[in-house]
């Protein structure tokens, strides 16, 4: 019997253009599943590894970690799920179980976290992929595909932060860039009763800001109005990666103020006000599994909807370029 194939798109060296690409079907272990792969949304950290930036990635690379599809095919030992089951897989598709942070239930910072990617082997802009069950996410019936995909990464990487340290309603909350997870994070911070404001370099998108959910918006260039915000922020999330004054944004905090980072800027500023101060600047990444699940209930309870561009996967390439031009708005997911 010949071995069944599956058809991805993958770099054959770091920077270069996808192209088709060709592999055997992977076996399954036993909490594995099977997944056929309906639609996968485009990450700027798709981009990223392709082109080797954070120096962990293995060529052909296969990307792909937004992915929606149903189960096809499962191990012996998966509970939980049925084939046919519409599930959504973020970035992450294992853990070790083992180290101390698995054993707590917080698997998104598992030891073992490089080899917990989904594209390893190979990710999600292919035919089917394979994944740890228990990283398989059972989809409510309300919510589209093509949102649903956007939610597995960008959705999860912004309602985890959010979620906590949101205490109550009313918490002066600013977004910091209104992109592919800024305009995400407006909406759930507004969901979760927050005072919004949207902090932004392009005054262009003020009106869509509004739309999304911000009570206020700020051009970060507007030196008169970034000053009129000094101390008026209890909590900043960061989603922007680029073009940012960290001296002046971190003055509209308010004392024992908390900034959060999502992605992953470069940070240079002087620490006299962070001390002084008595600021808080910590990273998020990701969420755990329920967490995950939690968010999707959220989302469609309140109706989260990311701004979607849809293209086919044969047009991965022209998608990848518009993510690196910035033209995308504000997410784009490929359909197969």
């Amino acid at each position: 019997m010949s071995e069944k194939k599956v058809l991805g798109y993958a770099a054959m060296e770091a920077g270069k253009p996808l192209e088709p690409f060709e592999y055997i079907q992977p076996n399954l272990g036993n909490h594995n599943v099977r997944v056929t792969v309906t639609h996968c949304g485009v990450c700027h950290s798709d981009i990223q590894a392709v082109d080797n930036y954070y120096g962990v990635t293995d060529y052909p690379f296969v990307p792909g970690h937004e992915i929606v599809g149903t189960v096809s095919e499962m191990g012996p030992m998966v509970t939980g799920l049925k084939e046919g089951d519409r599930v959504g897989i973020g970035w992450q598709g294992r853990s070790c179980g083992q180290c101390e942070w698995c054993q707590k239930g917080e698997e998104q910072l598992c030891m073992d976290i490089v080899d917990c990617g989904i594209w390893i082997p190979f990710g999600g802009m292919s035919s089917s992929v394979v994944v740890d069950s228990r990283f398989a996410h059972p989809l409510p019936p309300g919510i589209p595909p093509q949102i649903a995909a956007v939610l597995m990464c960008a959705g999860i990487s912004i309602y985890s932060p959010l979620r906590n340290n949101v205490s109550g309603a009313g918490l002066k909350t600013a977004i910091v860039g209104v992109g592919g997870l800024g305009h995400l994070a407006i909406q759930f911070a507004h969901a979760m009763g927050c005072e919004v404001t949207a902090i932004s370099s392009s005054p262009g998108k003020k009106e869509q800001a509004l739309g999304f959910g911000a009570d206020y918006f700020i051009d970060s260039n507007d030196r008169a109005d970034m000053r009129k915000a000094y101390y008026g922020f209890d909590l900043l999330v960061c989603t922007a990666n680029q073009g940012i004054n960290w001296e002046v944004l971190l003055r509209t905090l308010k004392k024992r103020g908390r900034l959060i980072l999502v992605g992953f800027p470069d940070l240079e500023f002087n620490s006299t006000d962070l001390v002084a101060h008595e600021l808080t600047i910590s990273g998020s990444f990701l969420g755990n599994r329920s967490l995950m699940r939690e968010m999707l209930a959220f989302s469609q309870e309140h109706n989260i909807t990311p701004m979607v561009e849809l293209m086919p996967m044969s047009q991965v390439n022209e998608a990848f370029q518009r993510v690196r031009e910035n033209k995308a708005r504000y997410r784009i997911v490929l359909v197969y």
